[in-house]
C-alpha cells in the first residue's frame, strides 16, 4: 500500500537520487583528498631525501663516511620514516638508521624500484604502508680519489616515509565526509518529504475527500486553497467543475420536472383523446350512413347532392382525426420481421405515385446494394415512410425534385440501416424545427398536427429514430434509422383501432 502512494514513490525516488549525487559528490572529494595527501606525503619525503642526500654528499666529500651512519641514524629518528638506507646496486645494505640491517639484502620491493629504473612506489613493509623512494649516487670527479674513476652508480639511498599518518588523516576524513552525507541526505530526504507531505499530499486528500462527497451526491462541497500554486490552481478548478456541476443538476432538475409536467399532460391528453375518439367515431358512423341514406332520395341533378357531398367529406376528415387520436393514445403492438428496406421503400413509392399530388414531382431513387435487413414492423414502417415522403411531396406544390435514398451506417459500433428522405421544397424554418413531432402543431389547414409525432413514436418504438435538417428556401432532409440486428422486446396494448 505505501509503494502504491504517488508521494511515497517520489519521496524514494528523491531520496535515491539524493544519495546518489551526494555519494558520488563525497567520493569525489574523498578521492581528491587522497590524492591530495598522498601528493604532500611525497613531497615531504621528496624533501627529506635531498636532505638526506646533501648531508651525505658532505660528509663524504669531507672524507668522513662514518659521518653518514651518523646522519642516517639522527634522521632515521624521523617518527615519519620507516627506514632510511643505502645499499649497493646488488641489493647489500651499505648504511642503514637500523644499524642492525647492515649487510643484509635490502627489501625486494626496494631493489626492484632501482633495477627497474623507477623513482618511488607504495607497498607495504613489516605491515606498515610506505611511500619507497630511491635516488641512485653516481661517483663524480669528486670520488674519483676514493671509489676511482669513471661514472658509476656507487650507491642506491633508499627511504622509505611511513603512511601511517596519512592513512589515518585518510580515515578521519572519510569518517567525516560519511557522516556529513547521511546528515545531509537525511535532512534533504526529510525536507522534502515534509515539503510534499505538507504542500501535495495533504491538499489532494483534501480534494480526494471532496470528491468522494460529490461523487456520492453532495454538490455543495468546496475545498478552500491557501495558495495560488498549481495545487490551488487545482482546488479553483475543482470548485469551478463542482460549481458547473451543480449548476447543470439543477437545469437538469427543472428540464426533467417540466418534462414530468409535459409528460403527464400529454398521457392526460392521451388518454382523453382515446375516450373522445371512442365517443366520436361511432357517432360519426351512423352520422354518415344517415346521410347517405338521404343522398339516394335526392335525384342526380339535385344541388343538394353537392352539399350532401361536402357534408360526408367532413365527416371523412373528423373519422380520420378521430382514428389519428385513438392511435396516438394508444398505438398498435409491431409484428416484428426482417425487412429488406430497399423493397420496403418502392413498394411506398409505388403507393406515393398514386396520389394526384405527385404528378408534378421527379422521383430519384439511390438505394445501397446489399443493405442487410432491418428488424422492424414492415406495414407500421410502411405508413410512416408514406407519410413523411407525402408530408416531402405537399412541402412541393408547384413540383420538385424527390430523393430517396438507403445506405447502412454504423452509431457506437451498432449497425443501423438508414431511409434518407429529400424535397427541394419551401423549408422549414430555425423556430419549427423543434415543433414538428409536438403533437398537434401543424402549419396545414387541413392538418391534425399528428402526423410526425404518430411517426416518432412507431420509429421509437422499433428502436430506431428520425431527424430532421433543413434551410428555409432549399428543402428539407429526413434521416429515418432502424436496428440492423436487434430484436426489441416490446409489451405495447393491442388495438384494434388503427388507422387506415
Amino acid at each position: 500500500m505505501f509503494f502504491k502512494s504517488l508521494i511515497s514513490r517520489v519521496i524514494i525516488l528523491n531520496v535515491l537520487l539524493l544519495t546518489i549525487g551526494i555519494g558520488t559528490f563525497t567520493l569525489f572529494h574523498l578521492r581528491r583528498e587522497q590524492h591530495h595527501l598522498i601528493s604532500s606525503t611525497r613531497q615531504s619525503a621528496e624533501l627529506l631525501l635531498e636532505t638526506v642526500e646533501k648531508s651525505i654528499f658532505n660528509s663524504m666529500r669531507m672524507g668522513n663516511s662514518a659521518d653518514v651512519q651518523a646522519v642516517l641514524e639522527m634522521i632515521g629518528r624521523n617518527s615519519s620514516l620507516a627506514n632510511v638506507r643505502i645499499f649497493a646496486p646488488d641489493g647489500t645494505i651499505l648504511r642503514s638508521a637500523r644499524p642492525q640491517e647492515i649487510g643484509q639484502q635490502v627489501n625486494p620491493r626496494d631493489r626492484a624500484l632501482f633495477e627497474n629504473n623507477h623513482r618511488e612506489a607504495i607497498f607495504r613493509v613489516d605491515g606498515e604502508e610506505v611511500v619507497g623512494i630511491i635516488k641512485p649516487i653516481v661517483a663524480d670527479e669528486r670520488c674519483y680519489f676514493c671509489h676511482g674513476v669513471g661514472k658509476k652508480v656507487i650507491g642506491v639511498l633508499n627511504l622509505n616515509y611511513s603512511l601511517t599518518d596519512t592513512i589515518a588523516k585518510l580515515q578521519a576524513s572519510t569518517r567525516f565526509f560519511a557522516f556529513s552525507t547521511v546528515v545531509m541526505i537525511i535532512l534533504l530526504s526529510g525536507g522534502g518529504a515534509f515539503i510534499l507531505l505538507r504542500l501535495v499530499k495533504r491538499p489532494m486528500i483534501i480534494v480526494g475527500h471532496k470528491m468522494a462527497q460529490v461523487a456520492g451526491g453532495d454538490l455543495s462541497v468546496r475545498t478552500y486553497p491557501r495558495s495560488g500554486d498549481e495545487v490551488g490552481s487545482l482546488m479553483h478548478s475543482f470548485n469551478s467543475m463542482v460549481k458547473n456541476l451543480q449548476e447543470a443538476q439543477q437545469e437538469l432538475e427543472r428540464y426533467h420536472y417540466q418534462q414530468m409536467e409535459r409528460a403527464d399532460r400529454l398521457a392526460s391528453v392521451g388518454e382523453m383523446a382515446t375516450g373522445i375518439a371512442h365517443e366520436i367515431k361511432n357517432p360519426l358512423a351512423g352520422i354518415s350512413g344517415a346521410v347517405s341514406v338521404l343522398a339516394d332520395d335526392l335525384a342526380e341533378d339535385d344541388p343538394r347532392r353537392e352539399i350532401i357531398r361536402q357534408v360526408l367529406e367532413q365527416i371523412a376528415r373528423l373519422n380520420k382525426t378521430a382514428t389519428d387520436l385513438l392511435f396516438f393514445g394508444r398505438p398498435g403492438k409491431p409484428e416484428f420481421t426482417y425487412v429488406d428496406l430497399n423493397e420496403l421503400v418502392r413498394k411506398t413509392l409505388f403507393f406515393v405515385s398514386q396520389h394526384p399530388e405527385a404528378r408534378n414531382v421527379h422521383r430519384t431513387e439511390e438505394l445501397a446494394e446489399d443493405l442487410p435487413p432491418v428488424w422492424i414492423d414492415e406495414k407500421q414502417i410502411q405508413q410512416v415512410l408514406f407519410n413523411v415522403i407525402l408530408n416531402a411531396i405537399q412541402a412541393m406544390p408547384g413540383g420538385g425534385t424527390l430523393l430517396v435514398a438507403t445506405d447502412a451506417v454504423r452509431h457506437e459500433n451498432r449497425p443501423f440501416g438508414r431511409v434518407k428522405i429529400a424535397d427541394t421544397g419551401r423549408g422549414i424554418p430555425a423556430e419549427e424545427l423543434d415543433k414538428i413531432f409536438v403533437p398537434f402543431f401543424t402549419t396545414k389547414t387541413q392538418g391534425t398536427g399528428l402526423g410526425l409525432p404518430i411517426c416518432r413514436q412507431l420509429v421509437e418504438q422499433h428502436g430506431g429514430s428520425i431527424r430532421v435538417e433543413s434551410q428555409p428556401g432549399e428543402g428539407s432532409v429526413f434521416f429515418i434509422e432502424f436496428p440492423v440486428t436487434a430484436s426489441p422486446a416490446i409489451d405495447v396494448e393491442e388495438d384494434d383501432s388503427a388507422p387506415t
